[in-house]
């Protein structure tokens, strides 16, 4: 049996009744690889920074399987991103997780795969699969990172209870909005930053906050995957720890202006590259309607505004520079 989004709070209900007898649930762990990985990331912030009853990790998948926490078990959630059900280190961690009695929620994107005969519960999430993501008519408020976002949330709600839980579901209902108004309102832009950049060989992201794992993404799955350029993301809190010394005139960076807490963090940044920098294309979620949504609640909806309107940027850079995304040398094609 699979479910959708709108099943997670009685999924969390029956988890929780499941293990009330043994302890409950003292743990919540996010495992992926690659894109799945950085889509977990605003629900890994979530719990750090609004639940203190329940441990929370983010850990890379074949990390996880060589380097297992010591209290994962019977009291444990493990929730795995894997969007096509075949990446065997993601396979083995759910293999594992089922072994060891703790409860397995899959977040897929495909029915059946080889990784569901691990999963207590297999949530399929939305997907735009038009070519280049470009047909954005699919509902963000049921993509993989609201899916994570939102077994947090009712763990937390449901346990200690989430004071701000209404605000919260609140901003589901307007996030699908926010991104289809913000995809529009970069399309002009996203064709002058392609013809600037197409003959770079370099391009560094930055972000913070729960919407870090966008920037991420950005950087390894699209400039370096996808379009084989030299990239990085960079923290804005760490910017000045060492990463700034590369600024000059010449080098471009895609920067982040996350609504909410670490805001000041990347407004910081930014202030140094309009000094230092000359070639900087930002992404601002003010500019971009993220603040209708409250401003308790707002963090954690930066990565799904920031992920999807990148697609647009992607598609007219691959067009410029005649490199289209699928285009690959190792992966799926060699042994690794």
């Amino acid at each position: 049996m699979t479910y959708k989004s709108t099943d997670i709070k009685n999924i969390v209900s029956e988890i929780l009744e499941a293990k009330k007898d043994i302890g409950g649930v003292k743990s919540l762990y996010y495992v992926g690889c690659g894109g799945s990985w950085g889509a977990l990331y605003s629900a890994k912030t979530f719990m750090e920074k609004e639940c203190s009853n329940i441990k929370c990790a983010l850990i890379s998948s074949n990390e996880f399987v060589h380097s297992t926490p010591k209290d994962f078990g019977k009291n444990s959630v493990i929730c795995l991103s894997c969007h096509k059900g075949n990446t065997p280190e993601t396979i083995a961690a759910a293999k594992m997780g089922k072994e060891m009695g703790a409860t397995v929620i899959l977040l897929t994107w495909l029915e059946q795969s080889e990784i569901v005969q691990y999963g207590d519960y297999i949530v399929c999430y939305e997907f735009d699969a038009s070519p280049d993501h470009l047909a954005g008519d699919i509902d963000y408020a049921g993509e993989k990172t609201m899916c994570a976002l939102l077994v947090a949330v009712e763990l937390l709600n449901q346990t200690a209870g989430y004071e701000n839980y209404d605000k919260f579901m609140a901003g589901v209902g307007m996030i699908t909005t926010v991104i289809r108004n913000a995809r529009k309102h970069v399309a002009k832009r996203s064709l002058a930053f392609a013809e600037e950049y197409k003959n770079d060989s370099v391009i560094y992201t930055m972000g913070s906050g729960a919407g870090y794992g966008a920037a991420y993404m950005e950087s390894i799955c699209i400039f370096m995957e996808m379009q084989w350029l030299d990239s990085s993301s960079i923290h804005t809190g760490e910017f000045f720890h060492g990463p700034f010394e590369i600024t000059d005139t010449n080098r471009p960076f895609m920067i982040q202006i996350s609504e909410g807490s670490t805001r000041a963090l990347d407004e910081r940044a930014l202030k140094f590259l309009k000094t230092y920098a000359k070639r900087i294309e930002v992404l601002d979620a003010k500019e971009l309607g993220l603040s209708v949504i409250d401003a308790s609640v707002v963090d954690y909806f930066n990565h799904s505004l920031f992920n999807n309107v990148y697609p647009i940027y992607n598609h007219d850079l691959a067009e410029a520079r005649k490199h289209p995304l699928p285009t690959r040398r190792y992966m799926w094609k060699v042994e690794y």
